[in-house]
């Protein structure tokens, strides 16, 4: 998230002992998407972008903001 105002060497959640597996809290990739438009200060439901001649959003149909990451942001 460099570049939009999120404090380095912060981290959120847990994994298993091997680092492969999420456990609390876990985030899909939409909502990771959906924090880094927050953090350049764009809103993930009004943004769109044509592909094939249709209007969509990088966030497809999902997507939440997640709270603990833009706490982080400096101001």
């Amino acid at each position: 998230m460099a570049g939009g105002g999120v404090k380095g060497g912060q981290y959120i959640g847990s994994t298993d002992e091997l680092g492969m597996y999420a456990q609390e809290p876990r985030a899909h990739v939409n909502d990771i998407h959906a924090s880094m438009l927050h953090a350049i200060g764009l809103d993930h439901l009004r943004v769109t972008y044509m592909h094939n001649g249709r209007a969509e959003r990088p966030t497809v149909v999902a997507g939440e903001v997640i709270k603990p990451a833009v706490r982080l942001i400096r101001s």
